[in-house]
């Protein structure tokens, strides 16, 4: 198959728009993944990229997965389709034994629990939904990019559940102690420790960007200032950096996602190339203009329009507003009913 068959014209625009930086702001149903990995295959045909030079990363395994299995279908193998935890952590596993002299630490499968055991050891019984609210605050300041001390001022006065802000603190700090006393780590820590090494081991930077020369981000509305640094280290001075989102789509929000990163791409770089992915080819018409109204006056929201006209006869499609979520799912449950 030719990476250019079947595209429409703006899904065409941003397939071949191979050097420089490129944002393509994809509006929901527009063929994102269709044009990420069309793209790749496109500069892999054309010679303009070598399949192991090329980084292209998303949020879930599962997304990788979807870009590894599009791309074998179009011929193409080789490339490293991943998260950022993944590439970071094979970062980590190559390097870490000839920097320190042994093997990396161990991942955490569960943050709950060893923040149960931290705090135990400093006389606090907690309960799963709490425990779960401070490892969400820990992963916070992680992504962040907030020191201990720093959060501290920065979230000073904030409390969780029962917990007063000192003692959510507390927790931060026994829990990290925890963590190097078993010498492990956590999935933020996995991005923390590549991004350090790229920072202060200038042949492991070097070598990486020799391997890797082309980036592609997918659902690059939902990254993190962390996860953003880790992308700025990997790319260097280079300009091939390829960033796929939309703003309306923001997800991670509570993980510290921050769509201005997408936002203030063509900003950044100046002479970036930005290409627009409109034509809708999920919803019909009557959908799509409730959508459009919904999101017209956020920063970012793409226009979509309909490929599929709204059928005859068809109701139009009505919003409904709660005051909460136990309210609206009594609502849903209603009018199912």
């Amino acid at each position: 198959m030719n990476a250019l068959d079947g595209l429409d014209e703006q899904q065409r625009e941003a397939v071949t728009a191979l050097r420089g930086p490129v944002c393509v702001l994809a509006g929901a149903g527009t063929g994102k993944t269709r044009v990420i990995t069309r793209r790749i295959a496109h500069g892999v045909d054309t010679g303009a990229y070598s399949p192991g030079r090329v980084m292209a990363l998303t949020f879930t395994s599962k997304a990788a997965g979807e870009l590894r299995g599009r791309l074998r279908a179009l011929g193409v193998e080789g490339v490293a389709a991943r998260t950022f935890h993944s590439a970071a952590l094979a970062q980590l596993n190559y390097f870490w034994p000839t920097l320190a002299g042994d093997r990396p630490p161990a991942i955490i499968d569960n943050k709950v629990r060893v923040l149960a055991h931290a705090a135990d050891g400093i006389g606090r019984d907690l309960d799963t939904p709490t425990l779960r609210d401070v490892a969400a605050d820990i992963e916070r300041r992680k992504v962040t990019m907030c020191t201990i001390d720093d959060y501290a001022r920065v979230r000073a006065g904030a409390t969780i559940g029962r917990l007063s802000a000192s003692a959510v603190i507390d927790l931060h700090r026994a829990y990290e102690a925890l963590k190097d006393e078993r010498r492990q780590m956590d999935f933020e820590d996995v991005l923390l420790a590549c991004a350090g090494m790229l920072e202060t081991e200038a042949h492991v930077v070097t070598a990486v960007r020799e391997q890797y020369r082309h980036f592609t981000v997918d659902e690059y509305q939902d990254v993190s200032p962390l996860q953003h640094h880790l992308l700025e280290l990997w790319v260097g001075d280079r300009r091939d950096l390829c960033v796929v989102g939309d703003a309306s789509q923001t997800i991670y929000s509570f993980a510290g996602a921050d769509p201005r990163f997408l936002i203030d791409f063509p900003h950044r770089w100046e002479d970036a190339r930005v290409v627009q992915l409109h034509r809708n080819y999920r919803s019909d018409a009557a959908v799509l203009a409730v959508a459009n109204d919904l999101m017209r006056e956020r920063p970012g929201a793409v226009e979509l329009t309909a490929v599929t006209e709204t059928a005859s006869g068809a109701s139009a499609p009505t919003v409904s507003a709660y005051r909460d979520e136990v309210d609206e799912a009594r609502g849903v449950a209603a009018r199912i009913s």
